[in-house]
This record gives C-alpha cells, sequence and structure tokens, in this order.
C-alpha cells in the first residue's frame, strides 16, 4: 500500500472518529474551502452550509462504519468509494435511525495533505429505519 493510500485510510478514519466524537473542527479541517457536497434531493452544499450542518449534529450520536472499496490515486488528484452506515441515536435517548449507502470523494493533495474537494454522498434511511 502507497505513502498516498494510507494517509487517505488516516483521512477516512480521522474524519470518522471525529465526527463520532462531535469534533467539528477537525472534520473541517479535512475539506477544502471550495469544497461542494451532493446529496440526494438537496441541492449542492458548500463549506459555510456544510459547517451549520455540522453543528447540527451536536443534538445526536453518531456511530460510523466505513468500508472503502476503492482508492485510485492519480497525482495530485485521487478518488475513493465507499459503503457506509450510519446510527443517527438522539442524545436526548430514545431510538436511532440508520442511514446506509455509497459515497464518492475526490480528493486534492494541498500543501501535503489530502483534503476532499468533492463529495458525492448517496446514503439514505435504511430499510426497516424509517
Amino acid at each position: 500500500m502507497s505513502d498516498d493510500e494510507q494517509a487517505i485510510r488516516a483521512l477516512i478514519a480521522t474524519w470518522i472518529s471525529a465526527a463520532e466524537a462531535g469534533d467539528d473542527e477537525r472534520v473541517l479541517s479535512l475539506v477544502a474551502d471550495d469544497v461542494v457536497f451532493l446529496t440526494p434531493g438537496a441541492p449542492p452544499m458548500h463549506k459555510p452550509e456544510f459547517a451549520a450542518a455540522q453543528s447540527a449534529l451536536r443534538e445526536v450520536q453518531l456511530r460510523i462504519t466505513s468500508e472503502i472499496q476503492e482508492i485510485r490515486i492519480l497525482g495530485e488528484w485521487a478518488y475513493c468509494w465507499n459503503r457506509l452506515s450510519v446510527v443517527i441515536t438522539p442524545r436526548s435517548g430514545g431510538s436511532g435511525v440508520t442511514r446506509a449507502g455509497h459515497s464518492l470523494s475526490i480528493l486534492q493533495r494541498k500543501s501535503g495533505a489530502w483534503l476532499v474537494v468533492r463529495d458525492a454522498n448517496l446514503v439514505t434511511a435504511a430499510e426497516g429505519s424509517r
């Protein structure tokens, strides 16, 4: 496994641990300033909207599982396809909701670090979780 692939795997692991810990600042440090997120049925989301959405997650506990399906590195660019499962449980109590699906991230090496520059997230409510 190349150093770049290890770095991208580390980025994904850091993202998951930061998201589960509610560390918005750390999650935001992993995306480029010009990042664009695509999600089903919603307009494209840029970094300010993403930051606002991250802060709204403080009301829930996340448990995230990621299965990397593919990483391809093309010089200063890379893409990564993941199978995701996210269990979202209100911190105030109650049952969790599971969302699952795939994501495709485009990364760019900037100042020596890999950052997410585009992300298409196809995670939707899992069967039996609506």
